[in-house]
C-alpha cells in the first residue's frame, strides 16, 4: 500500500520466501529500510548483497533493482520526488547529484552514529554527506513523556517501529502504535508524545536532506 504526501510516496512491501520485488527507481530514488527479515539486493554494482534487518538502502534515480525474499520481509519504500532541475528521459541516464553516491548504497543501524537532541536519540541511515543528498533517512527514539511543540523546515512521514504515543499536530491528536504512518508538513507545529513505559521507536524520512535536530527559527 502507498501513500502519497507532499510528494514523498510510501510503500510497505511484504516478500514471501522466494519471492521477488522488481523494479526501477523513479526520477527521485527511493529510501528503503529493511523492517524484518533477510534476502539478496541487485542493482547497479550490488550483486546478491545480503539485506538484512535494520538496514537502510539508498537506490538513486532511474536505477534497475530485484530483491529476492530469503526469509518473511518486511520493507518500508519511500520514493522521493523528481528534481525540477534534472528531469529523468526514458533514454536518458540519471545525473548523480554532488555527494551522492553513483549506486545503491546499504546503511546498517548499528553501525551508525547515535547523536542527540535534548533527551531524544536518533541515527542518520543515509542523507547528504551520506550518500543521498536529497533526503534523510533516520531512526529515532523517543523515551517516555512529551517534548515541546515545533516545526521542522522540511517534509517529513513517520512510521513507528515500536512503542505506543500520541502524535499532536495542527490541533488534531492521533494514536500511534507499531505500523501508524503519520505525515509532518514543513512548518506544521507538531511533536510526538511517548505514553508507554518503553521507548518509542519511530522510522523517518524527510525531504529536502538535512538534520533530524533542525527546526524552525521562533519554534522551541
Amino acid at each position: 500500500m502507498g501513500s502519497a504526501l507532499a510528494g514523498l510516496v510510501r510503500r510497505h512491501i511484504v516478500l514471501a520466501p522466494g519471492s521477488p520485488l522488481r523494479g526501477l527507481a523513479g526520477a527521485g530514488g527511493e529510501l528503503w529500510f529493511m523492517i524484518a527479515g533477510s534476502g539478496r539486493l541487485d542493482a547497479g554494482a550490488l550483486h546478491g548483497a545480503a539485506v538484512r534487518a535494520d538496514t537502510g538502502c539508498w537506490i538513486p534515480p532511474g536505477s534497475e533493482y530485484r530483491l529476492e525474499a530469503g526469509e518473511r520481509i518486511r520493507l518500508d519504500a519511500v520514493a522521493l520526488p523528481a528534481p525540477a532541475d534534472r528531469p529523468i528521459q526514458p533514454d536518458q541516464p540519471a545525473r548523480i547529484g554532488a555527494g551522492e553516491a553513483d549506486g545503491p548504497l546499504l546503511s546498517e543501524l548499528a553501525a551508525c552514529e547515535v547523536e542527540r537532541t535534548g533527551d531524544r536519540r536518533f541515527r542518520v541511515l543515509l542523507g547528504p554527506g551520506r550518500g543521498c543528498e536529497a533526503a534523510t533517512q533516520f531512526v529515532g527514539e523517543i523515551p517516555p513523556g512529551r517534548a515541546p511543540e515545533h516545526s521542522h523546515p522540511y517534509d517529513e512521514v513517520v512510521l513507528v517501529l515500536g512503542g505506543e504515543g500520541v502524535a499532536h499536530a495542527g490541533g488534531i491528536d492521533r494514536a500511534l502504535a507499531p505500523g501508524t504512518s503519520v505525515h509532518l508538513p514543513r512548518g506544521l507545529p507538531h511533536c510526538l508524545e511517548n505514553t508507554g513505559r518503553q521507548t518509542l521507536t519511530v522510522l523517518g524520512v524527510f525531504h529536502p536532506g538535512g538534520s533530524p535536530a533542525a527546526k524552525n527559527a521562533g519554534t522551541p
